[in-house]
């Protein structure tokens, strides 16, 4: 047996499928309710692959390909959204019911093997139309949850704007798997091509790597992220303040609103606040706000913004309760856009790492 690097594909990333999915629901930082189904979607992604893959004569795995497991894909993906988004429709009666197709399914192709092999009652090509229907089927109702889901994340008002961004993006690449499996089909059946069905396989290699680091690690730092800013406001503990002493000689207002705007408003908790914002809100023009700025504090407008991010940094560090929290997380919660600015920034100001200054608070 020849092993191409397309076959070399396809089994890594089955096993990245596995690797990732149980992952999901053994280490504790990714341990929740949302990623148990989105580790038993990667697990049935992973296993559809390979059993497509294969050449499959073994009775057994011949059986889990035809109840449709696809059917079981659609729900355990649409409800890993819905848990996102905390969706009301959870905790309804009905939802359950969204699981009906597959049971259906696996009742349908028991009752088909019962009845050839005790009856003898139809030939190979009724099992092979009755197979094709159901594909047709799951691949409608997969598309259906999917474009649900999308449109739920789009009106959903109880998540972040990152959570969001990364939860529709996730979505996307789902939907471009489910059109290239479209396509893939298409090609065999109407081309007697399988260059698309490669395609698919590649692509769904892909789709594990990405999840490991975009719909899994980045969304759990955002998911850590809002729960540090929720604990806050609901212990009132979002009034981070720091203690700046003005000069005495100081003769523009400019600084003294500056202060009061910062603390009060927290503008630096915005990870994407510019100099041109600062300016617009205290009216006035950037070049004058870098030269007052400068002169009064020998700071550049981002050193000074910093050091209040580093300041509402080091108090979630030094704080026992968010130990559990990643350093990137507490960084983004303080302002930081990426854990490269919260390291090089709070390494510059502190002289050790972010998470240098966390082990020592533990020790002292």
């Amino acid at each position: 047996m020849n092993i191409t690097i397309l076959d070399l594909t396809i089994i890594a990333s089955g096993i990245v499928g596995y690797f990732i999915s149980i992952s999901l629901i053994t280490i504790s930082f990714y341990r929740s309710r949302a990623n148990n189904y989105l580790s038993l979607s990667l697990f049935l992604l992973s296993s559809l692959t390979l059993l497509d893959w294969c050449d499959i004569e073994n009775f057994i795995l011949q059986f889990f390909v035809n109840i449709n497991l696809e059917l079981l894909v659609g729900v355990t993906l649409f409800t890993y959204f819905l848990i996102q988004i905390e969706h009301k429709c959870l905790k309804k009666s009905w939802y359950k019911w969204l699981y009906a197709p597959f049971f259906c399914s696996v009742i349908i192709e028991i009752s088909i093997t019962f009845l050839h092999a005790v009856f003898d009652l139809y030939d190979i090509g009724f099992d092979s139309l009755v197979f094709e229907i159901k594909l047709l089927l799951s691949i409608g109702y997969s598309i259906f949850l999917i474009f649900l889901a999308r449109s739920l994340i789009k009106k959903s008002n109880t998540i972040s704007k990152e959570k969001r961004r990364w939860l529709l993006r996730l979505n996307l690449f789902i939907i471009c798997i489910i059109i290239s499996w479209i396509s893939s089909n298409i090609a065999v059946d109407v081309f007697d091509s399988e260059y698309v069905t490669n395609f698919q396989w590649i692509l769904l290699s892909f789709l594990s790597w990405w999840i490991l680091y975009y719909g899994v690690f980045r969304l759990q730092i955002i998911v850590q992220k809002d729960e540090i800013h929720q604990y806050l406001v609901s212990k009132g503990e979002n009034d981070i303040r720091i203690k700046k002493k003005i000069k005495e000689t100081t003769v523009s207002s400019i600084i003294t609103q500056l202060y009061i705007v910062m603390e009060e408003e927290k503008l630096y908790k915005n990870p994407l606040l510019s100099r041109l914002d600062l300016a617009t809100r205290l009216g006035t023009s950037e070049g004058y706000l870098s030269q007052i700025i400068n002169q009064e504090t020998e700071k550049s407008v981002i050193q000074f913004v910093n050091e209040y991010r580093i300041e509402a940094a080091k108090n979630l560090l030094h704080n026992p309760i968010f130990n559990k929290y990643s350093i990137e997380a507490i960084g983004m919660e303080a302002g930081f856009k990426s854990k490269s600015a919260f390291y090089s920034a709070f390494k510059i100001n502190m002289g050790i790492s972010p998470g240098a200054f966390r082990k020592l608070q533990k020790t002292s």
